[in-house]
């Protein structure tokens, strides 16, 4: 189990997406997301989220993610933030808040 202090150092931020692309080197279907957190920056993240959305569809999207995590390389592309979502089989459905925030709005 996970106790609330370790909860309480994660990260979660609400970033707005500015850029897709394909991502064919990932092993299972996936997009490259640019994302801007605001005063945080702009952070890239891989997500699998190919069969729920499309490329137009996403830019300008907020969505939620995790911002303090290590980077992870996948393939040859460096994910530095985890983009949220729930799931249903295979597909994904990003979190996203109901309302227009401010990117590197806290997430509590």
């Amino acid at each position: 189990m996970l106790d609330f202090d370790n909860f309480e150092q994660i990260d979660f931020r609400v970033g707005t997406v500015l850029e897709v692309d394909e991502f064919p080197k990932a092993r299972k279907p996936a997009f490259q997301l640019t994302i801007d957190f605001g005063h945080l920056g702009i952070l890239k993240s891989s997500a699998q989220i190919t069969t729920i959305y499309s490329i137009p569809e996403l830019i300008g999207r907020q969505v939620v993610a995790v911002v303090n995590f290590p980077v992870k390389k996948i393939a040859d592309f460096k994910s530095q933030c985890l983009v949220l979502g729930a799931t249903q089989g295979n597909d994904v459905f990003l979190l996203s808040p109901q309302a227009n925030l401010p990117n590197g709005q806290v997430v509590r």
